[in-house]
This record gives structure tokens, sequence and C-alpha cells, in this order.
């Protein structure tokens, strides 16, 4: 036994102890389950409710970002930004795009998820919603610092929200004198729109952040692509993109913060 029975609990017997292992396993991992969706997590807005209380000690964060450097800066940071009533931890960090795993682990341990010139994945992204998981994310570390430190102190100014509009995949690419590099793609989620800001990401690092040039189907110029179809498109500034980035189009709507 991992621990202590509770007085009433019932003592069940079974055939053998492997038999005895799934079942317990299994019952660990509802209960788990459980514990996680009746749980109100984490968020920078909910710091100062819990702070004026009484109900809130520690801040725990995951940081992920683009390199080691980056991740090292804004960890430190952030931990610096203890107090005598909030202590700032970082329960885990590491280079790559947010994952199922990290928003995993921020359920558990009611965290926040700070990503720092990388993103999360589709999936990471729908299942941080379904669990009502923060991620915050940031391309300068001095945004990052600030927010935390706002939201320790209760002092959030209103919230820029981003919300994804679409997301395509590059399947091939074409240079045209006098225009740039043309991205054949296919949306795979959501609707892109003609003059939608975008960001390039490869291996879920974001390597460009700007807006569309154009965009096509066929050869005609369109105003919206959905989900399923083909499309050539260009970003402004930009003609390094490569087969396998993903084109994430989003728009930034601001959502006044309330306590």
């Amino acid at each position: 036994l991992n621990g202590a029975p509770t007085a009433g609990e019932t003592f069940n017997v079974m055939a053998d102890e492997k038999e005895a292992k799934e079942i317990a396993n299994k019952r660990e991992q509802l209960l788990r389950i459980q514990g996680i969706k009746t749980q109100k997590h984490m968020t920078l807005e909910e710091i100062g409710r819990r702070i004026a209380i009484g109900n809130f000690k520690e801040l725990n964060v995951i940081v992920k970002g683009d390199v080691d450097g980056s991740i090292e800066a804004l960890s430190d940071s952030l931990i610096k930004l203890s107090t005598e009533e909030v202590r700032v931890n970082v329960i885990h960090k590491a280079v790559g795009a947010i994952s199922e795993s990290d928003v995993l682990l921020a359920a558990a341990s009611d965290a926040i998820i700070i990503g720092f010139q990388v993103r999360p994945s589709a999936s990471a992204r729908r299942l941080a919603e379904k669990e009502e998981i923060e991620i915050r994310l940031y391309s300068v570390i001095y945004d990052a610092i600030n927010e935390v430190k706002s939201g320790i102190e209760g002092m959030l100014a209103p919230e820029e929200k981003e919300e994804v509009t679409a997301t395509a995949e590059v399947l091939e690419t074409f240079k045209i004198s006098k225009v740039g590099t043309i991205a054949g793609c296919i949306v795979r989620e959501g609707k892109l729109t003609r003059n939608a800001k975008v960001r390039v990401i490869r291996d879920g690092i974001v390597v460009y952040t700007g807006e569309l040039g154009s965009l096509k189907r066929f050869k005609d110029d369109v105003k919206e692509v959905s989900a399923g179809m083909d499309c050539g498109l260009n970003i402004s500034g930009y003609n390094d993109i490569k087969v396998g980035d993903m084109v994430e189009a989003y728009n930034i709507v601001e959502i006044k913060r309330t306590l």
C-alpha cells in the first residue's frame, strides 16, 4: 500500500497481485482525472483574488522556450518575483513546443504555462481549453516578467487575447522573381483570410511573425480559404518558408480583466 486506507473503505481480495495492481492503478487514474475536472485552475487574474482572501501562497509555472538561454533567463527572473506572500516556483522548463504532457502537468500541479517564442501544438491547445489551463505566450521576456508581476500585485491591464483562426501546412514552395517565395499549402484548421496576421512555426518554434502578402486558389486571388482546401500564399517580407512549416493565422481581441 502507498498509504494508509481511510476508515470505512472496502477491502477487496483479488486472485493475484497483477490483477490487484491493475485495478488499483485504474482507480488511481480515475480519481486523478476527477480531481482535475473539479478543480478551478490558476490564472494570472485569479492570483489577485486569492491573495485578497488570504488563500494563495505559491504560483507554479511551466516555462517552455526556443533556446536554453532564454528559458534560464526567464525562469530566473520569474523566481525573483517571489514575495513574502507569494512564492513563484518553476516546476518544469524545457526547449520546444508546448505539448499535451505540459498541459497535464499544469492541471495536476495547478500551474500556468508560459511560452517564449514557442506555440502549443493543436492537441495541446484543445486540451488546455478543455481543462481550463492558462497558456501565456510571449516574444519579449520583459513582457512575461511584467505580466506575472502585475498579476501578483493584482494590477493587470486589459488583456489582449489571441484567437487562432487558422493553421495551414506548407506542402511545397516556389520562388518567383519580383514576388518572392510562394508556399503551396493545405489549410488544416479554421479559415485563412487574406489580411490575417500570421506566424511561421518550424518544429514548434516561431521563426517569423508578420502578415500575409497574397492568398490564392489556383491562379485567382481570394479573400479566404477554408479547412481542407489547398491554397498558395506569400508572407510579406519573408522568403525563407520551407516545406513542413506551419502557418498560423490569428486575431488579437482586447478583453477587460476582472479579479
